[in-house]
């Protein structure tokens, strides 16, 4: 008789040939076994269902659906799960061994938290390293900081008691980006979280990637924004500046990792200046990370964004 799994782990796969095979390899090696893997095609015109079905492990489940988006089709994967936790995988990105086993400890442990979450590390499209990640600990309540800035950082991080994501809702299919943020949000103005302290998220910078449309990011947060402030108690709507001052230096740096233009990397300079618009205070309670994105957009007007990042990974080859 076969065990009922613990965790169904959901990746949605849209045209993902050049990284599924990693993705699932990544989530078949984890130590934790225990789990169901629910492959979600959304109409994939490539070679991906191929990859798929070419894997042979009888955990791994897979549906088809027209196309409809990444959202729709983490709904779709919700529907078809049986565990008692849920973890989200972007097909894309890679875990380390041990994150599901961590994470499900650290829910374990703490029967008053709903979400645990691990650190992340950046890599590039051929799995080297770029950058650390916040690897910021919060425990408990932490709603205020999540609406400050995505500690998150992605849609590929949490483990979730599959009962808490029932009580707040799908993903929302008509935000363009960022729908993960609006769900962790959701989930964090009802229940607590729990930090496991590791960087076990291997997170994929790529232009191509719907997180690089900048343009559809800054409309999507600042819904996301609006819709938490507008009701939000009064001890949080003292933090708006703070919040959407925070939100706009992000833009600013992440329109500078996947610009491909000089011209492209001036707009990072219009994103500052609606950081500073409203957030005053920013330069000087930031004053390294507004210092850094302003000699970051001069090189890359200089230099060429991709002059900038060649220069930056030889640096760091170099440590």
């Amino acid at each position: 008789m076969m065990q009922t799994p613990l965790i169904s782990v959901i990746i949605p796969a849209y045209n993902a040939e050049k990284t599924i095979a990693r993705t699932l390899d990544s989530v078949l090696a984890q130590t934790y076994s225990n789990f169901e893997l629910l492959v979600i095609d959304d109409g994939s015109e490539d070679a991906t269902l191929d990859i798929i079905k070419s894997v042979s492990d009888h955990r791994l489940k897979l549906f088809s659906y027209p196309h409809q988006g990444h959202s729709a089709a983490r709904n779709h994967g919700l529907d078809q799960a049986v565990g008692e936790y849920v973890a989200l995988i972007d097909a894309d990105d890679l875990w380390t061994p041990d994150k599901l086993e961590a994470q499900l400890h650290a829910l374990q442990s703490h029967p008053e938290a709903a979400v645990a979450y691990s650190w992340t590390n950046f890599i590039d499209q051929d799995d080297r390293f770029l950058r650390t990640g916040s690897y910021i600990n919060v425990k408990g309540n932490v709603y205020r900081k999540l609406l400050g800035t995505n500690f998150i950082e992605n849609g590929s991080n949490p483990l979730i008691r599959r009962s808490a994501l029932t009580a707040v809702g799908k993903f929302d299919e008509t935000l363009i980006t960022s729908p993960d943020w609006d769900m962790w949000l959701r989930l964090a103005a009802r229940y607590g979280f729990v930090c496991v302290e590791a960087p076990q998220i291997l997170y994929r910078v790529s232009t191509h990637s719907v997180s690089a449309n900048v343009r559809g990011m800054e409309k999507s947060c600042l819904q996301i924004l609006n819709r938490n402030f507008a009701t939000a108690p009064a001890e949080i709507q003292l933090l708006k500046g703070i919040c959407f001052g925070n939100f706009y230096l992000y833009l600013s740096l992440k329109n500078l990792e996947v610009s491909q233009s000089r011209w492209g990397s001036l707009a990072s300079l219009r994103y500052l200046a609606e950081a500073v618009r409203y957030d005053r205070t920013l330069p000087r309670r930031r004053t390294y990370l507004t210092f850094l994105t302003l000699a970051k957009i001069g090189l890359s007007v200089l230099l060429s964004p991709q002059r900038v990042r060649q220069r930056l990974m030889a640096l760091k080859a170099r440590r």
